[in-house]
């Protein structure tokens, strides 16, 4: 009798290559998934049996776009958590961690994998910093040696998101530019993700004809058309979940050509909701069928990213898979990597990180002495009033506009208090310069009360926001205390916090620690007034300078169309 390692008995198993489920026993030898017996006459010497009852059998869904750092967890604990969504596989994109700690962070997260549960590859980051030190100040780059060093890691898959796009397919010097021409010659073929919203016929051309041919972002029907039509593999996250979209993509049946990921999944909706899983259930909920969306969740993206042993249960291939009471709904009674249980759903357990980052990392948070009198912005000017660039904020999106709003002028200094306008400040923390970027932000922001956080993307420098000053440097000092973290204040008392001592931007702790850690934040910020549908995404995105219109970093307000830091005064 032939001996194997573990034999699941009754199943529903799906097979990839017909797209349906069929009944059969499976046995796994040696981690890899040896005989799917369809007869289910074949006798084994199992070490280990389990009898599944009738239950639907997939394969470990592979989730090839997201960012570890969007959840604030460490990888460790974040793969914990994703295993038990049936989740085996993911490629994640650390250029937030990059923006902190250059190529140092990336090994670093690469490392920090190595005792998660599931297998975690990483994708090169292209564009860090997001734009140019010209325009914001961060604490790493990754510049085209760095990205050649990186190449050659092991867990190392792709290049990840190059969203520098409208620059990309211009004349230009860019670093990603030189890499991409490396790559031309020394490894043709190898996958490079797009991000490129908007993009259309020659300017997608142009993109395209980089060897840039993954796309994730938020589009209309014309722009997915154009994408898949032009060789483009679509990347469908939970926001593209469109019923025109998913139409088009079931009335062709282009789901070779699309699959689905997450992108960014904060700590609290990982909690509540779930990962790939939510969005995959949501797919198949909007009238995706179901065996399509299985395929979308495991074969095209692990095909995708070149992954070709998993994504299948097949001989050879890598024993990842999940077996669900209903595949039409993605709650995992069992998750195996390897041939090895990761998840039980009687016996779920949650871990914090056992991995330590090197010292410094725990000492991201370097101001210079702060005092009350940092929070005073003077002006040089004999006016009773002045007109400021003031950020806009809209309830139903991260985008922003600028707003010119007057505010009068006592003794040189700008008095906004009563101007329908919060002061906004960003502190260079990585121990460069020093800066302080000073602007205003009003709309569907906070109305009382002030924030401030280190988790701010993508350079990941200090911003606070309020309508006191001395709340405000409270506010500052206890992020120091923490080493990062994010955090709201009013009337001299703490309202929330979560703090993030990973370089600023990450907790060691549990999904569930950190999720009601971070759901207060978001339930602090709603009762300040944030009136927005994400304000922690929100919030952290005010200082991106690659999202229009009008954003504040250390160098001072972004105009992000025209790429150049604009001054706080209208003349």
């Amino acid at each position: 009798m032939e001996s194997v390692s573990l034999l699941i008995k009754n199943a529903k198993v799906f097979n990839t290559y017909l797209k349906k489920f069929i009944s059969a026993d499976v046995s796994v030898k040696d981690g890899r998934f040896y005989y799917i017996d369809r007869k289910r006459d074949t006798d084994f010497q199992a070490e280990a049996v389990l009898d599944a009852g009738g239950m639907y059998m997939i394969p470990g869904l592979v989730d090839i776009h997201m960012h570890i750092e969007s959840s604030m967890m460490t990888p460790e604990p974040f793969g914990n958590c994703v295993a038990a969504y049936g989740v085996t596989t993911i490629v994640s994109e650390p250029h937030e961690m990059a923006n902190v700690k250059g190529t140092r962070g990336v090994l670093e997260m690469i490392s920090a994998a190595k005792n998660a549960p599931i297998d975690i590859f990483y994708g090169i980051p292209s564009s860090v910093p997001s734009t140019s030190e010209r325009l914001e100040t961060t604490g790493g780059i990754i510049d085209c040696n760095a990205m050649k060093h990186l190449l050659n890691e092991e867990d190392v898959v792709c290049v990840g998101e190059i969203m520098n796009y409208r620059q990309i397919i211009r004349e230009n010097d860019l670093e990603i530019t030189k890499f991409l021409d490396y790559l031309r010659q020394e490894r043709p073929g190898y996958v490079i993700e797009g991000h490129c919203p908007s993009l259309l016929d020659l300017d997608l051309a142009r993109f395209l004809y980089l060897g840039i041919d993954g796309d994730h972002t938020e589009h209309t029907l014309e722009e997915v058309k154009q994408r898949i039509e032009n060789g483009m593999f679509f990347e469908i996250q939970d926001k593209m979940l469109l019923p025109e979209v998913l139409d088009y993509i079931r009335e062709n049946q282009l789901y070779e050509y699309c699959g689905f990921v997450t992108d960014d999944t904060m700590a609290d909706v990982l909690y509540e909701k779930g990962q790939l899983n939510y969005v995959v259930q949501k797919a198949v909920e909007s009238g995706f069928p179901v065996e399509m969306a299985v395929y979308c969740a495991t074969y095209t993206p692990a095909r995708r990213m070149h992954l070709y042993d998993r994504g299948v249960i097949a001989p050879g291939k890598l024993a990842d898979f999940v077996l669900l009471a209903d595949p039409a709904v993605l709650a995992p009674v069992y998750v195996y990597k390897n041939g090895v249980q990761i998840f039980c759903e009687k016996n779920r357990s949650e871990v914090s990180s056992s991995y330590r980052f090197p010292e410094d990392f725990y000492q991201s948070v370097c101001l210079p002495p702060v005092t009350i009198e940092d929070f005073r912005v003077r002006v040089d000017t004999d006016k009773d009033e002045v007109t400021v660039r003031a950020i806009e904020v809209h309830p139903d999106r991260t985008q922003t506009t600028e707003k010119l709003v007057t505010m009068p002028v006592r003794d040189h200094l700008i008095d906004w208090k009563d101007s329908g306008c919060l002061l906004a400040m960003v502190l260079e923390r990585h121990g460069k310069n020093g800066n302080i970027g000073y602007g205003f932000i009003t709309g569907a922001c906070l109305n009382k009360g002030t924030a401030a956080t280190t988790y701010f993307h993508d350079h990941h420098n200090l911003f606070v926001a309020g309508d006191n000053p001395e709340d405000m440097l409270l506010a500052v000092r206890r992020i120091q205390e923490l080493q990062g973290g994010f955090l709201t204040v009013r009337d001299g008392k703490i309202l929330a916090e979560l703090a993030l001592p990973v370089c600023g931007i990450l907790s060691e702790r549990g999904v569930k620690d950190t999720a009601l850690k971070l759901k207060g934040i978001r339930e602090s910020l709603a009762g300040l007034g944030y009136r927005h549908s994400s304000p922690i995404m929100s919030l952290g995105t005010l200082g991106l300078p690659v999202s229009p219109a009008l954003k504040l970093t250390d160098r001072g307000l972004v105009d992000v169309k025209q790429s150049a830091v604009v001054p706080l005064i209208v003349e």
